[in-house]
């Protein structure tokens, strides 16, 4: 016998099989509920239960408060509905994921800084308190207007972890009309230092419940979100073929490569296309990816595109892909722009 899982305030509905949990019967209708452990011990996916009964399984108290549970919370990666009927407050009035409340001065500690490219540099920040929830493709801001260091949005580059760990990769710029914060964490930040920021912030996050082949188009530091994203999608089993087409303009620029030969290896729906456009090396194909796409992919008629990069990386590829059939309801970007200050 099989119960269904209803969502509030959207009203849809999602069949969930006899010893599912709830978010293994939301997975499997694509609807990406947050979740870290799978295991009752983090709380990234604690959500309210309006109506229905429902067996919740071992769960740490430090994931799900004696409190939470009487205010009617559970977590629903342990969560298995009893009755016929399970209602939980999730998602918007069109069922896309709810953003998290942004909060100011929250507070980490630079526990890693790992050179990523000759200008990117990787910072890996642990949190002091209360871990930040987010969705994959956001960002946060940074800075210190004591030291006349302007506040900067900065990508997140992980999907969330238990721990509350995020790693931001930085480009550092050196314009006379802008780069200051970037100079900053380049220079002056050090493993040890505290760093106060904001967050989260942005809707480069698609639409989870969409079920269609992904594209993800990258530049220089946009591989941020996009790693995020892709990350993501991979660890809780996206069935579609997910597809990261990175440029840069030289071999030695095109960086987490390990990475991207590790999902190749351990996800055989994930293709990794890197291209540079200011030389040729062996292996790697030569030029834009706007002018190389269609030799890829031609028709896009069918997929999710997300776009990240400059704006003008950002423009060309809305182009190229939309020339290709790709619908626009189905394109997402993240257009960087040099920041001033």
């Amino acid at each position: 016998m099989s119960q269904h899982i209803k969502l509030c305030p959207s009203g849809r509905s999602v069949a969930c099989e006899d010893g599912d949990t709830v978010l293994v019967a939301l997975e499997r209708a694509g609807y990406a509920l947050p979740n870290n452990c799978r295991a009752g011990a983090c709380g990234e996916c604690k959500v309210k239960v309006r109506a229905g009964q429902f067996d919740q399984g071992f769960v740490l108290d430090m994931a799900l408060s004696a409190e939470e549970r009487h205010q009617g919370y559970g977590l629903m990666c342990m969560a298995k509905p009893l009755s016929d009927e399970l209602e939980i407050e999730w998602g918007t009035e069109d069922a896309k994921p709810k953003l998290f409340p942004p909060r100011e001065s929250q507070y980490a500690v630079l526990v890693d800084r790992i050179p990523r490219t000759p200008r990117i540099t990787e910072f890996v920040l642990r949190p002091l308190g209360e871990t930040m929830r987010f969705w994959p493709g956001q960002y946060v801001q940074l800075g210190d207007a004591s030291l006349g260091v302007p506040v900067r949005a900065y990508s997140i580059a992980n999907a969330p972890r238990p721990d509350g760990e995020i790693r931001l990769q930085v480009t550092r710029v050196e314009s006379r009309e802008g780069g200051r914060t970037s100079r900053w964490l380049h220079d002056e930040i050090q493993p040890g230092d505290t760093i106060r920021f904001s967050g989260p912030f942005g809707t480069f996050i698609g639409d989870p419940s969409v079920d269609t082949p992904v594209l993800c188009l990258a530049a220089g530091s946009g591989l941020a979100p996009i790693l995020s994203l892709t990350e993501a999608a991979l660890r809780r089993g996206y069935k579609q073929p997910v597809t990261l087409m990175f440029s840069a303009r030289s071999a030695d620029e095109l960086y987490d490569r390990g990475l991207m030969r590790y999902w190749a290896a351990r996800f055989p729906k994930f293709r990794y296309l890197p291209t540079i456009t200011r030389e040729s090396a062996p292996g790697i194909a030569h030029g834009r990816i706007p002018t190389l796409l269609p030799s890829h992919f031609p028709d896009l008629s069918g997929h999710s595109v997300f776009i990240a990069g400059t704006t003008s990386f950002v423009d060309d590829c809305v182009a190229a892909a939309q020339a290709l059939g790709a619908k626009p309801t189905l394109i997402h970007t993240e257009g960087f722009f040099t920041q001033a200050g």
